[in-house]
This record gives structure tokens, C-alpha cells and sequence, in this order.
């Protein structure tokens, strides 16, 4: 679950990271307003969208008063904004973050988030921040700085320090570099978040340091024990088929092709679609339906593919095991018997009560094109979708 820079910034300032001053406001009147009480002086107005890249696309403008502020938001809000990471549909802005502003005197990357490989945490800085970190990273790697946190022991005072000297802080600094480090780590383990990145972490004039921008992303399995984030969740942020298939437990992503894939298990998905392109084609979802799935999830699942208006054949990548091949065929013909499906249907799956299965689906007499492997299965749903 992603949440805005705003609310991100809330959740680091209750544990210590030092934040800007600012408010968040949903009309121009509302920045108006904020500017005053901020001292009436130069502010900066900032688009509230789930996507980095907002600068450069026009979503982050300064002002030099209070009417200047309110005519900016005036502007940003309602506007369709497009950064690299939104897609050439961009975003509807529905909020700005209006803030104090800063004399800056330089700025910094500092992230926190799970490396999956290593099985710990790793904190990374840069002394090269700001918009561009992606093409640091791509271009000048060895600008990047990493610690890895042994779980069972968190941060410890001289791994930060490493950081903040190896991103050129001087000792002042370095120690409220500690300090803010650790307030960043405390954050990331009390709220199971799966990323936290601060971009820019600025030095100021006054020597301080300070998340000018922030985002956190947390982990779905881990929102049962925080009922508080799950408020913060903006579902104008999410796309509508994906909203409608947590409802039903389904593990659905949106993608940009044509082939509707419906897996058991997301590794299976996952190799599927790297066949459906290998094939030639280009998958329309990521769908993964679960082990213990039944013959409603099943159905469900085939509303929400066939709600996508540019599916034009459906990939079906069954593993019986929990799921039972039979209990599958079952629910795919109900599904297609209730929804009237008309797109082409290419069927493989192999395991528990596979033979049961696939006399239910000939025995259906509808237009299921069944396979024996996957290969097989990428081919022909691939040449179906035309």
C-alpha cells in the first residue's frame, strides 16, 4: 500500500525524522489559509499524487504569498499530471501539500527498505540527491552508499555514521545525521513498511537536516495490525480493477497487453508471463488467484479480467494441488455460462484430478482450446489474441 508524501511525512515527524512545516489542503482557499499561518512568506506548493517525477512534470511550484499560493493551487488542483512514473494517463491531483520554505544548502538521498536477497534491511544514501537518482544509480552506482541491519540488532550508531561520512556530512552533522537515521529505521520496523525513501534529505543554511520529500510504501500481509494506515489509503490512487480484486483476496496487477492470465501461485504467474512474451505476446494482467481458490473466487476473477476492455484472449495456468483441476473447470464454466464471455479461452493445467477436469471441460461443450504444456499454451493463446 502506497500513501501520500503528506501522510508519510506525518508518520516520520511521530518518530523523530525532522520534517518541514506544512498542511495539507484540498481547495485554493485551503492553501491560501495555510500560507498565513506558515508566517505569510515564501512557500512551496506541492502536488499530492502516487508518483515521483512531479517537479519536472509541473506538480511542485514556489510561492511568494499567500495570494501567489492560492493561485497556484487554484491551478494544480483538478489538473491531469504526468511524470515518467505515471504513464502517459497521468494523474488527477486532488490535494496539495503546502509548506515552508527552505534556504537550502545542499541535497541528499537516503532510503530504507527490504533487501529480499540479503534477508535484511539496507539503508542507502547518496551526496548526490534530488530529482535525477534514478540515472545516479543507472550511470554512477558507486555514488551509492549501503548498510545492511542485522534485524535482531537495528540500526547501530556507527553504521549511520559511515553513511553520513561517506555522503561528505561534517561531524555536526553526522551527528544529527545519526539521529535522523535512527528515527527512519524506528519508523520503518513500527509501521512494517516495505520502503521508506526520504529525496532530497536536505542541509540547510543552518546546518540542519530535514526529509524535504518522503515516501513510504507498506506491506499489505502487515496492515491487520495497523488499522490506522489502512485509513490512509487513496483509492482515487488505485486502479479500479485492482481495488476490485482485493476485495476477493485476488492478487491482481494491471498490466499494459492484450492476454488475460489467470495463475495459481505467483511464481507460476510470473513464468507464465515471461512465456506469453517469449511467444510473442504481451500479458494485460498479473492474476494470481491463490492455492485454496474455489469456484466463486474463480468466477470473480473472470469478471475482473473480462472488465478489462483490452483483453482479447484469456491464458488459464492451473497447478492442481490445493486447488483441484476439477474445482477449477468448474468454476471457469459457471464463469463463462454467467458472464457470456466471448473472448477465446486457452486452458493448461496439470496436477490433482486433471483428467476429471478436462472431460468437465469437453463435456461443457463451449469453446475452451486446451493445452498439455506451457509452451504449447503461449502459442496458441498468443495467435488467438491476434
Amino acid at each position: 500500500m502506497k500513501i501520500h508524501e503528506y501522510q508519510a511525512k506525518a508518520i516520520l515527524a511521530k518518530h523523530g525524522v525532522p520534517v518541514p512545516r506544512g498542511e495539507v489542503a484540498f481547495s485554493a482557499a485551503e492553501a491560501g489559509d495555510i500560507a498565513r499561518r506558515l508566517g505569510g512568506s515564501v512557500v512551496v506548493v506541492k502536488a499530492q499524487i502516487h508518483a515521483g517525477g512531479r517537479g519536472k512534470g509541473g506538480g511542485v511550484k514556489l510561492a511568494r504569498s499567500p495570494g501567489d499560493a492560492e493561485k497556484i493551487a487554484a491551478n494544480m488542483l483538478g489538473m491531469t499530471l504526468v511524470t515518467h512514473q505515471t504513464g502517459p494517463e497521468g494523474r488527477v491531483v486532488g490535494r496539495v501539500l503546502v509548506e515552508e520554505g527552505l534556504q537550502m544548502q545542499r541535497e541528499l538521498y537516503l532510503s530504507l527498505l527490504l533487501d529480499r536477497a540479503a534477508g535484511k534491511p539496507v539503508m542507502m544514501a547518496s551526496a548526490a540527491g534530488g530529482m535525477d537518482i534514478e540515472e545516479v544509480a543507472a550511470k554512477t552506482p558507486e555514488k551509492i552508499v549501503r548498510v545492511y541491519i542485522e534485524p535482531g540488532v537495528g540500526l547501530v550508531p556507527f553504521e549511520a555514521r559511515q553513511l553520513g561520512f561517506a555522503i561528505d556530512l561534517d561531524g555536526a552533522q553526522v551527528n544529527k545525521f545519526v539521529r535522523l537515521a535512527t528515527a527512519l529505521y524506528e519508523a520503518f520496523v513500527a509501521t512494517d513498511a516495505s520502503l521508506v525513501e526520504i529525496n532530497p534529505l536536505v542541509v540547510t543554511q543552518a546546518g540542519d537536516l530535514l526529509a524535504l520529500d518522503a515516501k513510504m510504501n507498506f506491506d499489505d500481509n502487515a496492515l491487520y495490525r495497523h488499522a490506522d494506515l489502512k485509513d490512509l489509503r487513496d483509492l482515487g490512487e488505485e486502479d479500479p480493477l485492482e481495488i476490485e480484486a482485493s476485495k476477493f483476496s485476488l492478487n491482481y496487477i494491471h498490466l499494459d497487453g492484450n492476454i488475460g492470465c489467470m495463475v495459481n501461485g505467483a511464481g507460476l504467474a510470473m513464468a507464465t508471463m515471461d512465456i506469453i512474451k517469449l511467444a510473442g505476446g504481451e500479458p494485460a494482467n498479473f492474476l494470481d488467484v491463490g492455492g485454496g481458490a474455489n469456484a466463486e473466487q474463480i468466477r470473480n476473477a473472470f469478471k475482473i479480467l473480462t472488465s478489462d476492455r483490452n483483453v482479447r484472449a484469456v491464458l488459464i495456468n492451473i497447478f492442481g494441488g490445493i486447488l483441484r483441476c476439477d474445482v477449477l473447470a468448474q468454476g471457469v464454466i459457471g464463469a463463462v455460462k454467467e458472464l457470456g464471455v466471448r473472448v477465446p479461452i486457452v486452458i493448461r493445467m496439470e496436477g490433482t484430478n486433471v483428467e476429471e477436469g478436462k472431460r468437465l471441460l469437453e463435456q461443457s461443450r463451449m469453446n475452451f482450446t486446451t493445452a498439455d504444456s506451457m509452451d504449447e499454451a503461449a502459442e496458441r493463446v498468443v495467435q488467438l489474441a491476434g
